[in-house]
């Protein structure tokens, strides 16, 4: 089995802002311009992005939202608990590995708007997954949660 350090270094994976490593593997050509996207974007987006993503049980990737629907696609390690509050404020977590006996399923949509974190349950592991985002990801997209916030939205969190 291979280890998240070379899985980090084969892939050239960098240091992600929520925690975790990352690099951006696709991003779509062609673009949507601004008049064919809903309301919620600022402006033109890439038809789609991935990128693979890394996280060990050591750390964890923080609550953030995001306007687009996000695909998690399991890839290599452990599972990977993906803890979600939708719009309405009501709490999930689900479980993306490669195990469908042990509840986890390999793919998983995120739904836009969701705030959504992700942790890796089982000691000294890590978990590599794939994301994909379409319409493509954007950093004007992208909302990491506050602490206080947060807690307003669901306080027995």
């Amino acid at each position: 089995m291979q280890t998240a350090q070379h899985w980090i270094e084969k892939l050239g994976l960098e240091k992600h802002p929520e925690g975790g490593y990352f690099k951006e593997v696709y991003r779509a050509v062609e673009i949507i311009p601004k008049h064919g996207l809903h309301e919620r974007y600022s402006g033109e987006r890439n038809h789609a992005t991935s990128i693979y993503f890394l996280l060990t049980s050591n750390e964890f990737s923080a609550f953030h939202r995001i306007k687009s629907d996000e695909i998690w696609h399991f890839y290599a390690g452990s599972y990977i608990t993906i803890h979600m509050i939708d719009e309405n404020g009501k709490y999930s977590a689900l479980k993306l590995g490669s195990n469908p006996e042990n509840g986890e399923v390999f793919q998983y949509t995120i739904p836009h708007g969701t705030w959504f974190a992700a942790s890796v349950d089982e000691p000294d592991s890590f978990a590599l997954v794939g994301c994909t985002v379409a319409p493509g990801f954007h950093y004007d997209d992208f909302e990491l949660g506050e602490k206080e916030e947060l807690i307003k939205i669901i306080p027995k969190a």
